[in-house]
């Protein structure tokens, strides 16, 4: 099963999760009670992606059984059909997407588009308050992870004979600007592969053969590992899509570069 659903094709019976995101206001709850896909249950991306802010950067993974908890509390069971949105680009719902194929999930695809597409196609939404705990709550069980992290300790190895991509605009990656970490630049060996270059105006992602071009531009070959990263681990999954729909089976730092500047003694490079 790809990564990816086309409005056209979302059918009955699926778990609809709205895991919008945004710093800046209205907040993503709010933006959820003015409109939202009929049904869709809201996912807060601080309280169930993620654990609180610590050595594992701004958004560190979740223990599996806290995030088993999560999905069980929206009703997601081991058989549920389930399509993951955000506004757009699936630069926030990727993560919850990675999360459940981490842990096991079979059915589990992002609304390429998002909401906006939704929109765009005419199709209903609604308003309100997120949809009341369903009863009975899911049976989700988090299993055995799949071997697609990399971990900080992998890194400097890894970028000997992999491609690194650093998912994070340009002016972050080059150590220009820094509004989130205390620390500005990048890991040393990375590439700069803005994560917003994998879609089209509209957020959709670009088609294959396209996505291939881009990634071979940049070093990527079948025959060398990739990886990527962004700030904290969220918008680099939409990297990771990215790689999967060009034929690439990639794997994520999830601590990202939050997580790399925590320790003093790991490098840190700037320029392009």
């Amino acid at each position: 099963m790809g990564p990816l659903v086309r409005v056209e094709d979302v059918g009955d019976g699926v778990i609809l999760l709205d895991a919008r995101w945004t710093p800046q206001p209205p907040t993503a709850l709010e933006r959820y009670r003015v409109a939202h896909l009929p049904g869709a249950r809201f996912v807060d991306l601080h309280t169930d992606l993620a654990a609180p802010p610590g050595a594992g950067g701004r958004h560190p993974l979740p223990t599996a059984a806290a995030f088993q908890a999560a999905m069980r509390r929206l009703g997601v069971s081991d058989d549920s059909s389930v399509v993951v949105y955000d506004d757009r680009d699936a630069s926030v719902a990727g993560r919850l997407w990675w999360m459940l194929r981490h842990w096991g999930h079979r059915d589990v695809r992002v609304l390429d588009g998002g909401i906006a597409a939704w929109t765009r196609a005419g199709r209903p939404v609604e308003a309100g308050e997120p949809v009341p705990v369903p009863v009975p709550p899911g049976d989700f069980t988090a299993g055995e992870p799949r071997d697609d992290l990399l971990t900080a300790a992998e890194v400097p190895a890894f970028v000997e004979g992999g491609i690194l991509l650093d998912a994070r605009l340009g002016p972050r990656f080059r150590g220009e600007v820094e509004p989130l970490d205390p620390v500005a630049g990048h890991i040393p060996g990375a590439v700069s592969a803005p994560t917003f270059d994998n879609s089209d105006a509209d957020g959709r992602f670009l088609p294959p053969a396209q996505l291939r071009e881009r990634f071979a531009a940049l070093g990527v070959t079948a025959d060398r590992p990739v990886a990527a990263y962004c700030g904290s681990g969220v918008t680099a999954v939409h990297e990771i899509i990215a790689l999967e729909l060009a034929g690439f089976t990639p794997r994520l730092y999830a601590g990202s570069w939050s997580d790399w500047i925590t320790d003093p003694d790991r490098p840190v490079a700037t320029g392009p």
